[in-house]
């Protein structure tokens, strides 16, 4: 009896070893293709100025806030306003992504972060020029393949420490003179 409880007990080790070595496969595999959605396909549709491949990233419903704050809502708008941005605005400009950082909230739903420099924007003195920044995106897993389901992109300003009393005002410890 002790010989039989043993023996399943090792097959279902063996089983367990098994599901959790084919899942951590293809965790690998969808961090895989996500990086290559991110980072790959995103700043190659970016750098041809290809709106409608830049688009086919999101999901259908998918929602894109850009660096300025303008929130477009569906592959079809987001395709529509990068096609006016790359006539002019971006027709010169190069992204580059620096950093991909992934983190899958469920097997089917990830985080995604990331770095961008860019050079060649031509933005009117209005809007500021996005040279570097991070990226926040939502990826869902729709029929085997990754799309954006939400994006927020950022200008990058270099962290200062936060002040701890008005400017100007002299610190608490010294007396006003």
């Amino acid at each position: 009896m002790k010989d039989l409880i043993f023996r399943i007990g090792s097959v279902a080790i063996l089983v367990l070893a098994f599901v959790s070595e084919i899942a951590a496969a293809d965790r690998k595999a969808d961090e895989a293709a996500i990086r290559d959605v991110v980072q790959t396909r995103q700043q190659q549709a970016w750098n041809q100025h290809d709106a409608k491949a830049y688009a086919a990233l999101f999901a259908e419903d998918g929602d894109l806030v850009n660096v300025v704050g303008w929130w477009w809502r569906g592959r079809r708008e987001i395709a529509t306003k990068l096609t006016d941005a790359f006539a002019f605005v971006f027709r010169d400009s190069t992204l580059t992504i620096t950093e991909v950082n992934v983190r899958f909230l469920t097997p089917e739903i990830a985080l995604a972060h990331m770095r961008w420099t860019m050079s060649g924007a031509r933005t009117p003195p209005t809007i500021p020029e996005p040279r570097e920044g991070i990226q926040t995106l939502v990826l869902q897993k729709h029929g085997g393949n990754w799309v954006i389901a939400a994006f927020q992109n950022t200008n990058h300003v270099a962290e200062v420490p936060f002040p701890k009393q008005p400017s100007g005002q002299p610190p608490a410890s010294q007396p006003p003179r």
